[in-house]
Order: C-alpha cells, then sequence, then structure tokens
C-alpha cells in the first residue's frame, strides 16, 4: 500500500508540473503576443508618419502629389501655390 501511494504522489507531482508549465507557457506566449503587437502598431505609426512627412515635404515645394487609393488617383497642391 505505501509503494501505490508513493507512485500516486509522484504520478500528481509530475501533473502538476505539467500544469503550471502549461500555465506559465500560455503567459508567456501572451506576453510574446502583446510585445510583436506593440512593435507592429509602432512600425505602422511610424509608416504613416512618413508618408505624411513625404507628402507634405513634395506638396510645400509646389510639386504636384499623386495620391492613389482603391485604384483612383488625386493630385495634391498646396494651396499657396496655386495664389502665386
Amino acid at each position: 500500500m505505501n509503494k501505490k501511494m508513493n507512485i500516486t504522489v509522484l504520478v500528481l507531482a509530475i501533473l502538476l508540473v505539467l500544469a503550471v508549465g502549461y500555465i506559465a507557457y500560455g503567459f508567456y506566449s501572451d506576453a510574446r503576443l502583446q510585445e510583436q503587437m506593440q512593435i507592429y502598431q509602432s512600425g505602422a505609426q511610424v509608416g504613416y508618419e512618413q508618408a505624411v512627412s513625404q507628402l507634405y515635404e513634395q506638396a510645400k515645394s509646389c510639386q504636384q502629389v499623386p495620391v492613389i487609393y482603391n485604384n483612383e488617383t488625386i493630385n495634391i497642391v498646396a494651396v499657396e501655390c496655386l495664389q502665386q
């Protein structure tokens, strides 16, 4: 009977370690996903800022700036350039 008790305790201990490991891995995966989403969002923000900056610089130099969206193109020109 004592041997069966030891085996039962060992099996339960192994299951407990596996359960804790599984839960810890879940937390680690969630944290990693959050980190990757933050990096992705930061990259998208930088991309938006660069695009607007380029549009601004080209329009400021009185050049027509073509903007394409959904297979439609419009040209942007600074109003100040039209008034000269």
